[in-house]
């Protein structure tokens, strides 16, 4: 049964490497059961519903990409676009997590939609590859900046407080005697440390040790069995999408639209990016030469879709396909067989929660730090010696953490393409499709200014 559902041998690979590669995986990007919680936690949902949410979506998403699409691919809630429902939806924009929940569910269906139809393809198109880099490259920049000031090692001044608002507000390294900062840096290096020998596991071990020299130092809570539940309640966060208030809110239907628009772009970009980026090196996804792509790759990014909608109902963010799935992809994992383990591990991960509970701040933003960093390596695809494509790069990689805003550094990049391409007579080479949206920006901005 086995054989003729996953199809081994025709692949090359067995259960026992099968095996492996899903263990590989699951070591490789556990660290999402500690680090979504912690994020989306920001935002006022209940720690433990999330990490529940966390854990049964992935499950259910891993297992989709499994029986589906049979390619030995993991799905989970994703750092970057959890980092963009949290401090831009849900702080800078200033929706609900209801609200924002309600948001991630319409990208979901809108992926599925523009999966199943060219639209999909339309878009892939219309947005030149460099700007799909550098899209990766400021959220990395996002993550990282994030994840210095979660540690605690970036803090903010005031040179001066008027009637309790602060004035000139800068950035600076934190008091760097601080328990939670220096054990902030002690993980930082301890990962840094595990990632350079190429250690299987970085993230999970770096987390793990980190928490366990809290403990000793004090730093960290031991774990409490006291009220021990195998399966923390998934009530507070489950079927909590607030649509009405969604469309009612100050800020109106068109922002909620570049919102989504937002996050189906990211999730969309980093999707095909590691589709094709691991999936053509291994022979998983055969693309020809004109372009098209195989139904197994089609099927990854309809069931990688399908994964957002059930995060939302759940009580998560956008859910991508795991970039870690190279790990197991690495180490032999061909068919969806490789899916299937993945999912067996996190389902073994739910009944850890008191342990899981206890892990700091100071264990996981280094993580943040380090997915940064791995991110960053696209920079050196863009060629910054044509001013055409440098200018609009450079604003959409450091709008996004300037800003504190993914959608910001976003806009900036294309009303910029744009402009740069109209003055130096390449209008033509412009999409009609992004040339609406940048339209949309602008008048967004004039009307905000209004």
């Amino acid at each position: 049964m086995i054989e003729k559902l996953f199809k081994l041998k025709s692949n090359n690979t067995n259960i026992k490497t099968e095996l492996i590669a899903g263990l590989t995986t699951f070591m490789a990007m556990s660290y999402i059961i500690f680090v979504n919680p912690s994020v989306l936690s920001q935002t006022g949902m209940d720690y433990g519903a999330v990490y529940t949410a966390t854990i049964l979506t992935t499950i259910l998403a891993t297992l989709i990409i499994a029986l589906y699409a049979n390619v030995p691919y993991a799905s989970s809630a994703g750092i970057g676009l959890g980092s963009l429902f949290t401090y831009t939806i849900c702080g800078s924009l200033g929706y609900t997590w209801q609200q924002g929940l309600a948001i991630v569910f319409i990208c979901g269906v809108a992926n599925v939609i523009i999966t199943l139809t060219s639209v999909r393809k339309k878009i892939i198109k219309a947005i030149p590859t460099f700007l799909q880099e550098a899209i990766t490259v400021g959220i990395g920049l996002f993550i990282t900046y994030v994840g210095l000031i979660n540690a605690g090692i970036i803090e903010f001044s005031a040179s001066s407080v008027t009637n309790g608002i602060a004035e000139g507000v800068v950035p600076k390294i934190a008091d760097l005697t601080q328990p939670e900062v220096f054990l902030a840096i002690f993980g930082l290096l301890f990962t840094s440390v595990l990632l350079v020998k190429k250690v299987k596991g970085a993230y999970l071990k770096g987390i793990i040790v980190t928490t366990l020299v809290g403990m000793i130092c004090g730093v960290t809570p031991l774990p409490n069995f006291s009220n021990y539940n195998i399966l923390p309640s998934i009530e507070p966060t489950l079927l909590k999408m607030d649509f009405n208030g969604l469309f009612t809110i100050k800020s109106g239907v068109f922002v909620v639209i570049m919102t989504v628009f937002t996050l189906c772009i990211s999730d969309l970009f980093d999707t095909i990016g590691i589709f094709i980026g691991t999936g053509k090196k291994a022979g998983i996804f055969k693309i020809d030469e004109k372009g098209n792509m195989p139904k197994n790759l089609e099927k990854s990014m309809i069931a990688d879709s399908c994964g957002t909608i059930i995060g939302a109902v759940l009580g998560t963010s956008n859910v991508t396909t795991y970039l870690e799935s190279s790990a197991g992809i690495e180490a032999g994992g061909r068919t969806g067989l490789t899916s299937i383990f993945i999912a067996l591990f996190f389902a073994l991960s739910l009944f850890l929660y008191p342990i899981i509970q206890c892990v700091p701040m100071a264990a996981v933003a280094p993580i943040l730090v380090l997915i940064g960093v791995s991110m960053l390596e696209n920079i050196g695809t863009i060629n910054w010696k044509d001013i055409v494509v440098a200018i609009p790069s450079f604003f959409i990689i450091v709008m996004m953490p300037l800003s504190y805003s993914i959608t910001t550094g976003i806009e900036f990049g294309f009303i910029f393409y744009v402009i740069v391409n109209i003055y130096k007579g390449r209008a033509k080479e412009i999409s009609p499709m992004i040339y609406l949206f940048s339209i949309l920006f602008i008048v967004k901005y004039i009307i905000s200014a209004l």
